[in-house]
């Protein structure tokens, strides 16, 4: 059985080009889209909670954000910053959620893929 690639691995390699049947054999693919997603708005914010990112995902996102956060946290991706925040769904009734931001390495993914995508838009 083939290792499967840590959150990391698998932001880090967004150049690859998927075809359909890989996507179809990912069991995790929307919560592989949320966790790029992240990612991604960490980039463009020093700090973020849940609330932020459900104003950018679609619905179908929302369900998988607890996941994609914890993948990413266990990976060293995002670290927490300490503060706390109340949830602004009404779901929720207001508790509290983490603020997070990227970690070094989180950072350095980030970076990696900005510089590729510079890259490959240039050729």
């Amino acid at each position: 059985m083939a290792r499967r690639l840590t959150v990391a691995e698998r932001l880090a390699s967004a150049e690859k080009d998927l075809l359909l049947v890989d996507i179809a054999a990912q069991s995790s693919w929307d919560q592989f889209l949320v966790e790029q997603a992240v990612l991604t708005f960490g980039q463009h914010h020093a700090d973020f909670s849940c609330n932020d990112l459900r104003d950018v995902l679609p619905e179908m996102g929302h369900g998988l954000l607890g996941a994609a956060i914890n993948s990413l946290r266990a990976g060293g991706v995002i670290e927490h910053t300490g503060a706390m925040v109340p949830s602004t769904s009404p779901a929720t009734h207001g508790h509290r959620l983490a603020v997070w931001r990227l970690s070094t390495r989180g950072r350095a993914i980030a970076a990696e893929r900005t510089a590729r995508a510079q890259g490959s838009a240039a050729a």
